[in-house]
Protein backbone atom coordinates (compact mmCIF):
# COMPACT_ATOMS: atom_id res chain seq x y z
CA UNK A 1 0.00 0.00 0.00
CA UNK A 2 1.34 3.33 -1.10
CA UNK A 3 0.77 5.37 2.49
CA UNK A 4 1.55 8.77 0.71
CA UNK A 5 -1.60 8.27 -1.13
CA UNK A 6 -3.43 8.40 2.21
CA UNK A 7 -1.78 11.72 4.13
CA UNK A 8 -3.21 15.10 4.08
CA UNK A 9 -2.11 17.32 1.63
CA UNK A 10 -1.16 20.31 3.89
CA UNK A 11 0.77 17.59 5.52
CA UNK A 12 3.03 16.36 2.51
CA UNK A 13 4.09 20.09 1.79
CA UNK A 14 4.70 20.45 5.25
CA UNK A 15 8.15 21.57 6.63
CA UNK A 16 9.11 20.02 9.84
CA UNK A 17 10.43 22.34 12.35
CA UNK A 18 13.95 21.43 12.44
CA UNK A 19 15.52 21.48 16.14
CA UNK A 20 19.34 22.03 17.13
CA UNK A 21 19.50 18.80 18.15
CA UNK A 22 18.13 17.47 14.90
CA UNK A 23 20.69 19.42 13.01
CA UNK A 24 23.62 18.40 14.97
CA UNK A 25 24.37 14.39 15.75
CA UNK A 26 27.02 13.18 18.27
CA UNK A 27 28.74 15.08 21.18
CA UNK A 28 30.33 18.61 21.61
CA UNK A 29 32.66 19.81 23.80
CA UNK A 30 30.88 23.48 23.72
CA UNK A 31 26.84 24.11 22.89
CA UNK A 32 25.66 27.17 21.34
CA UNK A 33 23.01 26.19 19.25
CA UNK A 34 19.78 25.88 21.03
CA UNK A 35 20.15 29.49 23.16
CA UNK A 36 19.81 27.27 26.71
CA UNK A 37 20.88 28.31 29.98
CA UNK A 38 24.78 27.43 29.30
CA UNK A 39 25.04 26.83 33.51
CA UNK A 40 25.44 23.37 33.88
CA UNK A 41 22.30 21.34 36.07
CA UNK A 42 20.78 18.24 35.25
CA UNK A 43 17.94 19.50 32.79
CA UNK A 44 19.46 23.16 30.99
CA UNK A 45 19.60 21.45 28.01
CA UNK A 46 17.32 20.03 25.70
CA UNK A 47 16.40 16.44 25.53
CA UNK A 48 16.93 14.18 22.23
CA UNK A 49 13.57 15.18 20.20
CA UNK A 50 13.94 11.44 18.74
CA UNK A 51 14.70 9.60 22.33
CA UNK A 52 17.44 7.35 20.41
CA UNK A 53 18.67 5.79 23.71
CA UNK A 54 15.37 4.69 24.39
CA UNK A 55 14.18 3.68 21.37
CA UNK A 56 17.15 1.45 20.99
CA UNK A 57 16.55 -0.19 24.27
CA UNK A 58 12.68 -0.42 22.88
CA UNK A 59 14.09 -2.12 20.24
CA UNK A 60 15.71 -4.87 21.55
CA UNK A 61 13.04 -6.00 23.77
CA UNK A 62 10.09 -5.52 21.23
CA UNK A 63 11.91 -6.92 18.18
CA UNK A 64 11.52 -3.93 16.09
CA UNK A 65 13.76 -1.71 14.36
CA UNK A 66 13.86 1.94 16.11
CA UNK A 67 13.03 3.52 12.65
CA UNK A 68 9.87 1.69 13.29
CA UNK A 69 9.16 3.19 16.84
CA UNK A 70 7.57 6.35 17.69
CA UNK A 71 7.46 7.84 21.11
CA UNK A 72 4.39 10.01 22.58
CA UNK A 73 2.88 12.01 25.69
CA UNK A 74 1.07 8.79 26.08
CA UNK A 75 -0.82 7.00 23.88
CA UNK A 76 -3.31 9.71 23.13
CA UNK A 77 -0.51 11.43 21.54
CA UNK A 78 0.17 9.19 18.55
CA UNK A 79 -4.01 8.86 18.38
CA UNK A 80 -4.28 12.47 17.56
CA UNK A 81 -1.26 12.51 15.51
CA UNK A 82 -2.49 9.95 13.29
CA UNK A 83 -5.97 11.56 13.29
CA UNK A 84 -4.51 14.87 11.74
CA UNK A 85 -2.04 13.14 9.15
CA UNK A 86 -4.70 11.23 7.41
CA UNK A 87 -8.14 12.51 7.90
CA UNK A 88 -9.26 16.35 6.07
CA UNK A 89 -11.13 18.22 8.70
CA UNK A 90 -14.31 18.57 7.99
CA UNK A 91 -14.61 15.60 4.93
CA UNK A 92 -13.22 12.40 6.38
CA UNK A 93 -13.75 10.10 9.42
CA UNK A 94 -12.57 7.24 10.90
CA UNK A 95 -14.65 4.34 12.23
CA UNK A 96 -14.45 3.01 16.02
CA UNK A 97 -16.21 0.17 17.28
CA UNK A 98 -18.53 0.20 20.55
CA UNK A 99 -18.10 0.03 23.32
CA UNK A 100 -14.39 1.23 23.17
CA UNK A 101 -11.85 3.95 25.01
CA UNK A 102 -13.08 7.30 23.89
CA UNK A 103 -10.46 9.56 23.66
CA UNK A 104 -10.37 7.96 19.57
CA UNK A 105 -13.89 9.91 19.09
CA UNK A 106 -12.11 12.65 21.52
CA UNK A 107 -9.58 13.54 18.91
CA UNK A 108 -11.70 13.22 16.07
CA UNK A 109 -14.01 16.25 17.12
CA UNK A 110 -11.19 18.43 18.01
CA UNK A 111 -9.64 17.62 14.73
CA UNK A 112 -13.33 18.22 13.09
CA UNK A 113 -13.18 14.80 12.20
CA UNK A 114 -16.51 12.64 12.16
CA UNK A 115 -16.72 9.66 13.69
CA UNK A 116 -18.67 6.64 11.90
CA UNK A 117 -19.90 4.14 14.97
CA UNK A 118 -20.35 0.44 14.99
CA UNK A 119 -21.09 -1.92 17.44
CA UNK A 120 -19.24 -4.86 18.76
CA UNK A 121 -21.48 -7.83 19.51
CA UNK A 122 -22.99 -9.03 22.33
CA UNK A 123 -19.80 -10.98 23.14
CA UNK A 124 -18.19 -7.56 22.43
CA UNK A 125 -16.24 -9.13 19.31
CA UNK A 126 -16.23 -7.02 16.07
CA UNK A 127 -19.13 -7.35 13.48
CA UNK A 128 -17.32 -7.45 9.94
CA UNK A 129 -20.23 -7.55 7.74
CA UNK A 130 -21.22 -4.17 9.73
CA UNK A 131 -18.00 -2.17 9.50
CA UNK A 132 -18.18 -3.14 5.79
CA UNK A 133 -21.57 -1.42 5.53
CA UNK A 134 -20.39 1.51 7.28
CA UNK A 135 -16.86 1.38 5.29
CA UNK A 136 -17.02 4.34 2.37
CA UNK A 137 -14.54 6.65 0.85
CA UNK A 138 -14.61 9.26 3.75
CA UNK A 139 -13.48 6.57 6.38
CA UNK A 140 -9.18 6.92 6.43
CA UNK A 141 -8.64 4.88 9.59
CA UNK A 142 -10.08 2.13 11.92
CA UNK A 143 -9.12 2.38 15.25
CA UNK A 144 -9.58 -1.16 17.09
CA UNK A 145 -8.76 -1.76 21.01
CA UNK A 146 -8.06 -5.35 21.96
CA UNK A 147 -7.69 -6.18 24.69
CA UNK A 148 -10.75 -4.21 24.50
CA UNK A 149 -11.67 -1.55 26.74
CA UNK A 150 -14.30 -1.67 29.20
CA UNK A 151 -14.95 -5.22 27.76
CA UNK A 152 -11.01 -6.53 28.84
CA UNK A 153 -11.30 -8.75 25.99
CA UNK A 154 -9.04 -9.69 23.01
CA UNK A 155 -11.06 -9.01 19.97
CA UNK A 156 -10.82 -11.61 17.20
CA UNK A 157 -7.60 -11.94 15.43
CA UNK A 158 -8.77 -13.56 12.42
CA UNK A 159 -11.39 -10.79 11.66
CA UNK A 160 -8.96 -8.12 13.04
CA UNK A 161 -6.49 -9.96 10.22
CA UNK A 162 -9.20 -9.40 7.27
CA UNK A 163 -9.79 -5.99 8.44
CA UNK A 164 -6.46 -4.73 8.10
CA UNK A 165 -5.79 -6.67 4.44
CA UNK A 166 -9.41 -5.55 2.88
CA UNK A 167 -9.22 -1.89 4.41
CA UNK A 168 -7.73 0.86 1.49
CA UNK A 169 -6.76 2.93 4.61
CA UNK A 170 -4.77 2.90 8.24
CA UNK A 171 -6.06 0.03 10.85
CA UNK A 172 -4.71 1.15 14.28
CA UNK A 173 -4.65 -1.59 17.32
CA UNK A 174 -4.59 -0.30 20.35
CA UNK A 175 -2.53 -3.24 22.97
CA UNK A 176 -2.65 -1.13 25.83
CA UNK A 177 -3.63 -3.94 27.74
CA UNK A 178 -1.75 -6.97 25.88
CA UNK A 179 1.27 -7.87 28.27
CA UNK A 180 -2.34 -9.33 30.92
CA UNK A 181 -3.43 -11.38 27.79
CA UNK A 182 -1.97 -14.98 26.96
CA UNK A 183 -1.43 -13.69 23.52
CA UNK A 184 2.00 -12.01 21.80
CA UNK A 185 -0.29 -9.73 19.84
CA UNK A 186 -0.15 -8.17 16.31
CA UNK A 187 3.81 -6.75 17.07
CA UNK A 188 4.99 -9.80 15.38
CA UNK A 189 3.33 -9.27 12.05
CA UNK A 190 3.99 -5.48 12.12
CA UNK A 191 6.33 -5.86 8.96
CA UNK A 192 3.62 -8.03 6.81
CA UNK A 193 1.35 -4.90 6.74
CA UNK A 194 2.36 -1.13 5.68
CA UNK A 195 -1.70 0.18 7.09
CA UNK A 196 -0.68 -1.17 10.41
CA UNK A 197 -0.22 0.95 13.47
CA UNK A 198 0.15 -0.79 16.79
CA UNK A 199 -0.19 1.45 20.26
CA UNK A 200 1.46 -0.13 23.63
CA UNK A 201 1.97 1.90 26.40
CA UNK A 202 4.32 2.10 29.80
CA UNK A 203 1.19 2.98 31.79
CA UNK A 204 -0.42 -0.27 32.48
CA UNK A 205 1.89 -3.20 32.90
CA UNK A 206 5.09 -1.23 33.22
CA UNK A 207 3.45 1.10 35.95
CA UNK A 208 4.76 4.47 34.44
CA UNK A 209 1.40 6.15 34.15
CA UNK A 210 2.42 8.81 35.77
CA UNK A 211 5.21 9.46 33.23
CA UNK A 212 2.84 9.89 30.05
CA UNK A 213 4.62 7.71 27.67
CA UNK A 214 3.27 6.00 25.01
CA UNK A 215 4.80 3.59 21.90
CA UNK A 216 3.32 3.18 18.43
CA UNK A 217 4.70 0.61 16.14
CA UNK A 218 4.60 0.88 12.33
CA UNK A 219 5.63 1.32 8.96
CA UNK A 220 8.91 3.96 8.52
CA UNK A 221 6.87 5.61 6.20
CA UNK A 222 3.91 6.40 8.65
CA UNK A 223 6.72 6.83 11.70
CA UNK A 224 8.60 9.88 9.34
CA UNK A 225 5.01 10.98 8.84
CA UNK A 226 4.58 11.51 12.68
CA UNK A 227 8.05 12.11 13.47
CA UNK A 228 7.55 14.95 11.18
CA UNK A 229 4.14 16.59 12.98
CA UNK A 230 4.87 15.75 16.46
CA UNK A 231 5.75 18.87 18.48
CA UNK A 232 10.07 19.52 18.66
CA UNK A 233 10.65 17.69 22.32
CA UNK A 234 7.52 16.02 22.92
CA UNK A 235 9.46 13.47 25.10
CA UNK A 236 11.31 15.18 28.40
CA UNK A 237 14.50 14.20 29.67
CA UNK A 238 12.91 12.84 32.68
CA UNK A 239 10.50 10.62 31.37
CA UNK A 240 13.12 9.10 28.97
CA UNK A 241 15.40 8.60 31.82
CA UNK A 242 12.92 7.05 33.97
CA UNK A 243 11.58 4.79 30.98
CA UNK A 244 15.40 3.41 30.57
CA UNK A 245 15.91 2.80 34.46
CA UNK A 246 12.10 0.53 34.22
CA UNK A 247 13.57 -1.33 30.95
CA UNK A 248 16.27 -2.55 32.51
CA UNK A 249 14.19 -4.36 35.35
CA UNK A 250 12.05 -6.36 33.25
CA UNK A 251 11.88 -9.00 35.71
CA UNK A 252 9.64 -6.96 38.17
CA UNK A 253 7.39 -6.14 35.93
CA UNK A 254 6.88 -9.68 35.11
CA UNK A 255 6.69 -10.61 38.20
CA UNK A 256 4.39 -7.33 39.23
CA UNK A 257 2.03 -9.18 35.99
CA UNK A 258 1.65 -12.66 37.23
CA UNK A 259 0.97 -11.18 40.46
CA UNK A 260 -1.65 -8.71 39.07
CA UNK A 261 -3.03 -12.38 36.68
CA UNK A 262 -3.16 -14.55 40.08
CA UNK A 263 -4.92 -11.43 41.42
CA UNK A 264 -8.04 -11.13 38.48
CA UNK A 265 -8.44 -14.85 38.93
CA UNK A 266 -8.99 -14.38 42.31
CA UNK A 267 -11.41 -11.37 42.07
CA UNK A 268 -13.17 -13.06 39.40
CA UNK A 269 -13.99 -16.30 41.42
CA UNK A 270 -15.29 -13.90 44.43
CA UNK A 271 -17.26 -11.65 42.16
CA UNK A 272 -18.84 -14.24 40.60
CA UNK A 273 -20.28 -15.89 44.16
CA UNK A 274 -21.85 -12.84 44.73
CA UNK A 275 -26.09 -12.75 44.73
CA UNK A 276 -26.37 -9.63 43.11
CA UNK A 277 -23.50 -9.49 40.48
CA UNK A 278 -25.30 -11.50 36.88
CA UNK A 279 -21.78 -11.20 35.04
CA UNK A 280 -18.77 -11.49 34.82
CA UNK A 281 -17.47 -10.78 31.68
CA UNK A 282 -14.08 -12.55 30.17
CA UNK A 283 -11.08 -10.80 30.60
CA UNK A 284 -7.38 -10.34 29.14
CA UNK A 285 -6.72 -7.17 30.69
CA UNK A 286 -6.18 -5.99 34.60
CA UNK A 287 -9.67 -4.91 34.51
CA UNK A 288 -12.69 -7.09 35.29
CA UNK A 289 -16.31 -5.87 33.64
CA UNK A 290 -19.38 -6.35 36.14
CA UNK A 291 -22.74 -6.87 35.53
CA UNK A 292 -24.46 -5.76 38.48
CA UNK A 293 -27.56 -5.26 39.97
CA UNK A 294 -28.53 -1.37 40.31
CA UNK A 295 -24.96 -0.61 39.19
CA UNK A 296 -25.47 3.17 39.86
CA UNK A 297 -26.09 2.97 43.13
CA UNK A 298 -23.25 0.61 44.04
CA UNK A 299 -21.30 2.46 42.53
CA UNK A 300 -22.24 5.25 44.54
CA UNK A 301 -22.19 3.31 48.37
CA UNK A 302 -18.20 2.43 46.92
CA UNK A 303 -17.71 6.05 46.82
CA UNK A 304 -19.18 6.66 49.86
CA UNK A 305 -16.39 4.27 51.19
CA UNK A 306 -13.76 5.58 49.58
CA UNK A 307 -13.55 2.76 46.88
CA UNK A 308 -13.69 4.08 43.46
CA UNK A 309 -14.66 1.97 40.07
CA UNK A 310 -15.77 3.02 37.16
CA UNK A 311 -19.21 3.34 36.07
CA UNK A 312 -19.88 2.16 32.46
CA UNK A 313 -23.75 2.05 32.40
CA UNK A 314 -24.49 4.88 30.58
CA UNK A 315 -22.27 3.56 27.14
CA UNK A 316 -23.61 1.00 24.34
CA UNK A 317 -23.51 -2.84 25.31
CA UNK A 318 -22.39 -1.88 29.15
CA UNK A 319 -25.91 -2.00 31.09
CA UNK A 320 -25.40 -1.78 34.89
CA UNK A 321 -21.66 -2.77 34.69
CA UNK A 322 -18.91 -1.26 37.01
CA UNK A 323 -15.09 -1.60 35.46
CA UNK A 324 -13.12 -3.10 38.25
CA UNK A 325 -9.34 -2.47 38.37
CA UNK A 326 -7.31 -5.60 39.61
CA UNK A 327 -5.37 -4.00 42.47
CA UNK A 328 -3.12 -5.24 45.51
CA UNK A 329 -4.66 -8.45 47.77
CA UNK A 330 -5.52 -5.97 50.52
CA UNK A 331 -7.35 -3.19 48.02
CA UNK A 332 -9.54 -6.29 46.09
CA UNK A 333 -10.15 -7.37 49.88
CA UNK A 334 -11.43 -3.85 50.92
CA UNK A 335 -13.54 -4.06 47.74
CA UNK A 336 -15.07 -7.37 48.08
CA UNK A 337 -15.77 -6.84 51.97
CA UNK A 338 -17.40 -3.79 51.10
CA UNK A 339 -19.80 -5.02 48.09
CA UNK A 340 -20.56 -7.87 50.91
CA UNK A 341 -21.96 -5.27 52.73
CA UNK A 342 -24.12 -3.54 50.43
Amino acid sequence: MNINAFIRENIKKLKPYSTARDEFQGIAEVYLDANENPFPSAYNRYPDPLQKKLKQRISELKGIAPEKIFLGNGSDEPVDLVIRAFCEPGQDSILITEPTYGMYAVCAGINNVAVKRVPLTHDFNINIDAIKQAVNQSVKVIFLCSPNNPSGNLLSKEKITQLITDFNGIVVIDEAYIDFADDEGFLPTLNNYSNLIILQTFSKAWGLAGLRLGMAFASEAIISVLNKIKYPYNINILTQQAALEKLSTVEIKNKQVGAILQQRTNLIQLLQAMPNVQKVYPTDANFVLVKIADAKNTYNQLIKRGIIVRDRSAIELCENCLRITVGTPEENKKLIETLNTL
